[in-house]
Protein backbone atom coordinates (compact mmCIF):
# COMPACT_ATOMS: atom_id res chain seq x y z
CA UNK A 1 0.00 0.00 0.00
CA UNK A 2 2.83 2.28 0.63
CA UNK A 3 4.75 1.72 -2.51
CA UNK A 4 0.98 2.51 -4.16
CA UNK A 5 1.10 5.87 -2.59
CA UNK A 6 4.55 6.72 -3.36
CA UNK A 7 4.30 5.84 -6.55
CA UNK A 8 1.35 7.83 -7.11
CA UNK A 9 2.40 10.71 -5.12
CA UNK A 10 6.07 10.78 -7.31
CA UNK A 11 3.73 10.06 -10.54
CA UNK A 12 1.39 13.21 -9.50
CA UNK A 13 4.27 15.50 -9.07
CA UNK A 14 5.98 15.27 -12.37
CA UNK A 15 5.16 17.98 -15.20
CA UNK A 16 3.74 15.73 -17.97
CA UNK A 17 1.69 14.55 -15.50
CA UNK A 18 -1.80 14.25 -17.28
CA UNK A 19 -5.32 12.56 -15.48
CA UNK A 20 -6.82 9.37 -17.27
CA UNK A 21 -4.29 9.57 -20.67
CA UNK A 22 -2.72 6.26 -21.87
CA UNK A 23 0.83 7.48 -20.54
CA UNK A 24 -0.24 7.55 -16.85
CA UNK A 25 0.11 4.02 -15.00
CA UNK A 26 -2.24 5.64 -12.35
CA UNK A 27 -6.17 5.58 -13.48
CA UNK A 28 -8.02 8.15 -12.59
CA UNK A 29 -10.49 6.63 -10.42
CA UNK A 30 -7.23 6.54 -7.63
CA UNK A 31 -6.52 10.24 -7.79
CA UNK A 32 -8.59 12.51 -5.56
CA UNK A 33 -10.94 14.41 -7.05
CA UNK A 34 -10.44 17.80 -7.92
CA UNK A 35 -12.61 20.65 -6.36
CA UNK A 36 -14.10 22.72 -8.71
CA UNK A 37 -15.57 26.10 -7.49
CA UNK A 38 -19.79 25.72 -7.35
CA UNK A 39 -21.52 28.10 -10.01
CA UNK A 40 -23.08 30.79 -7.56
CA UNK A 41 -26.33 31.01 -7.78
CA UNK A 42 -28.22 34.17 -7.70
CA UNK A 43 -30.12 34.87 -4.76
CA UNK A 44 -34.07 34.62 -5.11
CA UNK A 45 -36.01 37.26 -5.57
CA UNK A 46 -37.44 39.37 -2.57
CA UNK A 47 -41.19 38.18 -1.68
CA UNK A 48 -43.92 40.68 -3.20
CA UNK A 49 -41.41 42.17 -5.83
CA UNK A 50 -41.90 42.88 -9.48
CA UNK A 51 -40.10 42.74 -12.42
CA UNK A 52 -39.74 46.21 -13.27
CA UNK A 53 -38.81 47.10 -9.81
CA UNK A 54 -35.75 44.20 -9.71
CA UNK A 55 -34.79 45.55 -13.21
CA UNK A 56 -34.26 49.14 -12.00
CA UNK A 57 -32.77 48.12 -8.82
CA UNK A 58 -30.74 45.50 -11.03
CA UNK A 59 -27.22 47.33 -10.62
CA UNK A 60 -27.51 47.61 -6.53
CA UNK A 61 -29.24 44.36 -6.14
CA UNK A 62 -25.80 42.70 -8.00
CA UNK A 63 -23.54 44.94 -5.87
CA UNK A 64 -25.26 43.97 -2.72
CA UNK A 65 -25.50 40.25 -3.45
CA UNK A 66 -21.85 40.03 -4.60
CA UNK A 67 -20.94 41.55 -1.30
CA UNK A 68 -23.37 39.06 0.54
CA UNK A 69 -21.68 36.45 -1.49
CA UNK A 70 -18.71 37.58 -0.50
CA UNK A 71 -19.22 38.07 3.37
CA UNK A 72 -20.57 34.91 3.82
CA UNK A 73 -17.55 32.96 1.95
CA UNK A 74 -15.53 34.11 5.38
CA UNK A 75 -14.36 32.65 8.13
CA UNK A 76 -15.77 33.13 11.85
CA UNK A 77 -12.33 35.08 12.21
CA UNK A 78 -12.61 36.65 9.06
CA UNK A 79 -16.02 38.12 10.00
CA UNK A 80 -15.18 39.98 13.23
CA UNK A 81 -11.95 41.18 11.62
CA UNK A 82 -14.13 42.49 9.02
CA UNK A 83 -16.35 43.52 11.79
CA UNK A 84 -13.67 45.88 14.06
CA UNK A 85 -12.39 46.94 10.33
CA UNK A 86 -15.79 48.46 9.83
CA UNK A 87 -15.91 49.82 13.48
CA UNK A 88 -12.75 51.76 13.10
CA UNK A 89 -13.51 52.92 9.74
CA UNK A 90 -16.64 54.34 9.75
CA UNK A 91 -15.62 55.78 13.48
CA UNK A 92 -18.76 53.51 15.27
CA UNK A 93 -19.07 53.57 18.63
CA UNK A 94 -19.52 50.35 21.20
CA UNK A 95 -23.01 50.86 23.08
CA UNK A 96 -24.24 48.95 25.62
CA UNK A 97 -27.42 47.24 24.43
CA UNK A 98 -30.64 47.20 27.17
CA UNK A 99 -31.28 44.14 27.91
CA UNK A 100 -34.35 42.46 29.64
CA UNK A 101 -32.98 42.44 32.95
CA UNK A 102 -33.65 45.82 34.18
CA UNK A 103 -37.76 44.65 34.35
CA UNK A 104 -37.04 42.02 36.63
CA UNK A 105 -34.70 44.24 38.76
CA UNK A 106 -37.43 46.96 39.63
CA UNK A 107 -39.92 43.96 40.37
CA UNK A 108 -37.64 42.69 43.34
CA UNK A 109 -37.27 45.93 44.77
CA UNK A 110 -40.08 45.44 46.94
CA UNK A 111 -38.58 41.92 47.86
CA UNK A 112 -35.03 43.53 49.12
CA UNK A 113 -37.60 46.58 51.14
CA UNK A 114 -38.47 43.34 52.78
CA UNK A 115 -35.14 42.08 53.59
CA UNK A 116 -34.16 45.07 54.89
CA UNK A 117 -36.21 45.34 57.45
CA UNK A 118 -35.15 42.53 58.48
CA UNK A 119 -31.93 42.45 60.58
CA UNK A 120 -29.28 40.24 58.40
CA UNK A 121 -28.34 37.34 60.10
CA UNK A 122 -24.72 37.04 60.61
CA UNK A 123 -22.95 34.11 58.82
CA UNK A 124 -19.53 34.13 59.50
CA UNK A 125 -18.28 33.63 63.16
CA UNK A 126 -15.01 34.43 65.05
CA UNK A 127 -14.98 31.80 67.49
CA UNK A 128 -12.81 33.59 70.86
CA UNK A 129 -12.45 31.54 74.30
CA UNK A 130 -13.23 33.71 77.14
CA UNK A 131 -12.34 31.39 80.34
CA UNK A 132 -12.16 27.76 82.11
CA UNK A 133 -12.34 25.95 84.75
CA UNK A 134 -8.91 25.20 86.18
CA UNK A 135 -9.36 21.49 86.15
CA UNK A 136 -10.13 21.25 82.23
CA UNK A 137 -6.94 23.30 81.82
CA UNK A 138 -5.16 19.95 80.37
CA UNK A 139 -8.09 18.67 78.06
CA UNK A 140 -9.03 21.91 76.72
CA UNK A 141 -4.97 22.81 75.96
CA UNK A 142 -4.94 18.92 74.41
CA UNK A 143 -7.82 20.55 72.22
CA UNK A 144 -6.20 23.76 71.19
CA UNK A 145 -3.49 21.57 69.94
CA UNK A 146 -5.24 19.60 67.54
CA UNK A 147 -7.08 22.54 66.60
CA UNK A 148 -4.04 24.92 65.58
CA UNK A 149 -1.75 23.52 63.03
CA UNK A 150 2.07 23.51 63.87
CA UNK A 151 1.20 24.02 67.62
CA UNK A 152 3.20 22.48 70.38
CA UNK A 153 2.33 21.51 73.53
CA UNK A 154 3.80 24.63 75.22
CA UNK A 155 2.89 27.04 72.52
CA UNK A 156 -0.67 25.55 73.18
CA UNK A 157 -0.62 25.84 77.20
CA UNK A 158 0.79 29.68 76.55
CA UNK A 159 -2.37 30.04 74.19
CA UNK A 160 -4.66 28.77 76.55
CA UNK A 161 -3.34 30.97 79.61
CA UNK A 162 -3.33 34.24 77.79
CA UNK A 163 -7.09 34.24 77.71
CA UNK A 164 -9.14 35.71 76.42
CA UNK A 165 -8.01 34.34 72.92
CA UNK A 166 -9.34 34.01 68.94
CA UNK A 167 -9.27 30.02 68.50
CA UNK A 168 -10.36 30.47 65.05
CA UNK A 169 -11.69 33.70 62.89
CA UNK A 170 -14.66 32.88 59.80
CA UNK A 171 -16.17 30.29 60.47
CA UNK A 172 -19.13 29.13 58.84
CA UNK A 173 -21.82 29.00 61.87
CA UNK A 174 -22.64 25.53 61.94
CA UNK A 175 -18.65 24.95 62.30
CA UNK A 176 -18.68 28.08 64.52
CA UNK A 177 -21.29 26.18 66.87
CA UNK A 178 -19.87 23.05 66.67
CA UNK A 179 -16.63 23.96 68.31
CA UNK A 180 -18.20 26.09 70.79
CA UNK A 181 -20.33 23.07 71.80
CA UNK A 182 -16.87 21.15 71.98
CA UNK A 183 -15.24 23.43 73.66
CA UNK A 184 -18.05 23.64 76.47
CA UNK A 185 -18.12 20.40 77.03
CA UNK A 186 -14.60 20.46 78.36
CA UNK A 187 -15.55 23.36 80.55
CA UNK A 188 -14.49 26.43 78.71
CA UNK A 189 -16.73 29.34 78.30
CA UNK A 190 -16.65 30.30 74.57
CA UNK A 191 -17.75 33.77 72.67
CA UNK A 192 -18.91 33.68 69.35
CA UNK A 193 -18.03 37.35 67.61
Amino acid sequence: MASRCSSLLRAATRPNFVVGSSRNPIPSRWLATATEPAPKSTPPPPPGGKASASAAASSKDATVSRLVDDISGLTLLQAADLVTLLKSRLNIQEIAMPTAAAAPAAAAAPVEEVEAAKPKEKTVFNVQLESFDAGAKPKIIREVKALVPNLTLIDAKKFVESVPKTLKENLPKEEAEKLKATFEALGAVIKLD
